[in-house]
């Protein structure tokens, strides 16, 4: 297994992926990570040249440039026994037909729905085996079914009662903010302490209208710009007791906040209704809620988190996830 070569492609924007090709690693896999998200233009020149290009020629030089460093960088490494392509859907099929040339296994992984990431004309002959962390897909393309993955790891638990927020929302700005409001609202009525930050250029607008909103000291809805590193991230969750988790339109699969919030013992509000089919599932650690349905009780942001069995928790790490992806035990 050692001599094993693996290669893990993506638009790691949020470097989750990274994690993967770490844990190949250090089970003694030889593996390398081709971030096509890092790739930027040279100069502002070039820059300027592929704005023109979009807007009056309709043609994006930087994602034909992304992909010819896509396959000069395969061309460098050389043939590799996998390629896992995570969100396929942002390649070309041409160019996915030539990346398939380096390995003899070519695998895809989905961590978002087909409704959103369309990926129909990946379907045929592109792939050997297709991966999804939602149950829809699951069923409807008879794709294989896997979830997000826990990829830091486990803290102890710990009640922070005296934090200044108890509870705590990390997410882009998109359609999702209406509902957030709604839970403000909520949280606001029953006293409890929350941060909720919202990322995003559009963000802006709603950041000059909150400097004229009355918001309680201990509560904060924060709009920026700016993405938060997720080395960062782990700093407001361990301040915090409940991690809020709101999906998009279209998706059942489990977010990485659902994994995060296991790592970190916390206690997690989600309008996910799937997770209640999953083994990890505790009332007492989970509350599941809909834009109809948004009553909770106060204690359930100060009661003791219930930690998952080990057995059970081991499942969900990424130690686990890169197994059955790349079907390491059937090599051993």
């Amino acid at each position: 297994m050692s001599k094993q070569k693996i290669c893990v492609i993506s638009f790691d924007h949020w470097n989750y992926d990274n994690h993967i090709v770490k844990t190949l690693q250090k089970k003694g896999i030889k593996s390398l990570h081709i971030n096509i998200g890092a790739f930027k233009h040279r100069n502002f020149w070039e820059q300027a040249k592929n704005a023109f290009s979009k807007v009056f020629l309709n043609k994006n030089n930087k994602t034909i440039k992304r992909q010819q460093y896509l396959l000069d960088t395969l061309l460098h490494i050389g043939k590799q026994d996998q390629i896992l392509v995570i969100n396929p859907e942002l390649i070309s099929k041409e160019c996915h037909l030539e990346i398939k040339k380096y390995t003899s296994k070519y695998i895809a992984y989905l961590y978002d729905s087909v409704a959103r990431c369309p990926v129909e004309h990946l379907l045929n002959g592109v792939f050997d085996s297709i991966y999804s962390f939602d149950s829809d897909d699951v069923d409807k393309y008879n794709f294989i079914k896997t979830s997000n993955y826990i990829y830091t790891p486990k803290k102890e638990f710990s009640l922070t009662e005296k934090t200044k927020y108890q509870a705590f929302y990390l997410a882009s700005y998109d359609n999702r903010l209406a509902f957030l409001y709604q839970i403000k609202k909520k949280l606001d009525e029953i006293d409890v302490s929350y941060l909720f930050i919202v990322v995003g250029k559009k963000g802006i607008f709603k950041k000059l209208q909150s400097l004229f909103l009355f918001s309680k000291k201990s509560s904060l809805l924060k709009f920026q710009k700016k993405r938060i590193k997720q080395e960062n991230i782990e700093k407001y969750y361990v301040k915090t007791n409940v991690i809020f988790d709101l999906i998009r339109n279209n998706q059942t699969g489990l977010s990485f906040r659902v994994f995060e919030a296991m790592a970190h013992q916390k206690k997690l509000i989600t309008n996910n209704e799937t997770i209640v089919n999953y083994d990890f599932y505790n009332p007492n650690n989970i509350l599941v809620i809909n834009e109809k349905n948004i009553n909770f009780e106060k204690a359930f942001f100060s009661t003791p988190y219930q930690p998952i069995p080990e057995t059970i928790y081991n499942k969900y790490t990424l130690d686990s996830w890169v197994d059955t992806v790349f079907e390491l035990k059937n090599k051993e």
